[in-house]
């Protein structure tokens, strides 16, 4: 018989340029602090699910079997890897959410994880294309410069945004510096983000380098158990609904300011929680770009199509406004491992809806919306999360 999923422990390590050599080493840290968090034995793991993209970060694939070298308890327990571009993190969770509510076990062990600045900056471009229709999608700013297309068409049939794209990038710098895992705890304000400098150039035009996620490493993980299991451990976290909708890959086979598979998956998730936005007291969105996030207000439902502007110039997106959006800091300031952001991002929706989130706390979070996507809006994710102990 199904039995809804709990999430009852997590672990995370700062996002960054960080010194390990790999993704194993990486794995092990999260891997040992998950258990040690959510007081759970390895040997009482029943799956594991990795999330890792690789696509040419690594020579060193088969990565699910990198887990069970962090514990020898866990070398015979059933390890798979998934991948779905940025929304690999995302694609473990549900994998692992669907193992416990298939009945099959009753704790599943969740990792995401990223090694991306061992490779030059150009050959990460290269290795990131990989999450876009190359066929048609290949262009000379990389991946960036696939979103700054989708922002040329925006400013075309809305009007020049760059001001308000530079506002989400300011307020996701500030709220950066309240997160201890952050790749960057630096207020740069707006008029850094707004101007183009030899700090902040021109990336694909119209994008400046603040309307760019960071290349990063890191990982996080999230244990995950039925709930008769949940209800012996100290912290769980329910969820009102999931949803993952797709949208077909080539931009040019559907409007690329829709979203329509975001906004599909906002949709059917509100219902299925059987709430408005309104009910949701913060949302984690997929800013790995700043256009993306004004477009993901759009999808969501905070603001009519080509009016996103609005969430951000009335503030409505703000810690203190109508919808806190990236209380986190977002990819834009805590940094976008690929394969560790989905699992980063319900981590973050995890420690506001415990009370747990120090200085990025929204006093009385009780609903979280989260919101990950792979490639432009190709595989897309919400969760709607509450504590339920």
């Amino acid at each position: 018989m199904s039995t809804r999923a709990r999430i009852v422990g997590w672990s995370h390590l700062p996002f960054g340029k960080r010194t390990e050599p790999d993704t194993e080493a990486m794995i092990g840290q999260v891997v040992k602090d998950v258990l040690q968090h959510g007081d759970v034995p390895a040997a009482d793991v029943d799956a594991i699910y990795l999330g890792v993209m690789n696509n040419g970060f690594s020579k060193q694939d088969f990565q699910a079997a990198l887990v069970a070298m962090a514990d020898d308890e866990l070398m015979h327990t059933p390890a798979t890897r998934l991948e779905n571009a940025c929304a690999t993190g995302s694609a473990a969770l549900h994998a692992g959410l669907d193992f416990i509510e298939s009945g099959r076990g009753r704790i599943a062990l969740v990792v995401g994880a990223e090694k991306m600045t061992s490779l030059p900056t150009s050959e990460v471009g290269d290795v990131l294309l990989g999450a876009s229709y190359r066929k048609e999608e290949m262009t000379a700013g990389g991946f960036p410069g696939v979103f700054a297309s989708i922002a040329d068409e925006y400013f075309r049939r809305y009007g020049d945004r760059r001001e308000e794209l530079a506002l989400i990038a300011a307020k996701n710098h500030r709220n950066g510096v309240a997160n201890p895992f952050a790749h960057v705890r630096k207020d740069l304000g707006f008029e850094f983000c707004h101007t183009v400098s030899d700090n902040n150039p021109i990336v694909a035009d119209p994008l400046r380098r603040t309307d760019c996620s960071l290349v990063s490493d890191g990982a996080a993980a999230i244990l995950l158990a039925d709930e008769e299991t949940a209800l012996t451990l100290e912290r769980a976290i329910a969820f009102r609904s999931r949803v993952q909708k797709n949208d077909i890959m080539a931009l040019s086979r559907r409007d690329p300011l829709a979203f329509a598979g975001a906004a599909g998956a906002w949709r059917a998730a509100l219902e299925s929680a059987r709430i408005t936005l309104d009910d949701l007291d913060f949302v984690e969105t997929h800013d790995c770009f700043t256009i993306a996030e004004l477009i993901e207000y759009e999808a969501m439902g905070l603001t009519a199509p080509g009016e996103g502007h609005r969430a951000i110039r009335e503030g409505w997106t703000y810690k203190d406004g109508r919808l806190p959006v990236n209380p986190s800091g977002g990819l834009k300031a805590k940094g976008h491992p690929v394969g560790a952001t989905g699992v980063s991002m319900h981590v973050m929706a995890c420690m506001q809806l415990m009370g747990e989130a120090g200085d990025m706390q929204i006093p009385g979070a009780n609903l979280a919306g989260v919101f990950n996507m792979g490639g432009a809006a190709v595989a897309n994710y919400v969760s709607v999360m509450e504590r339920s102990r």
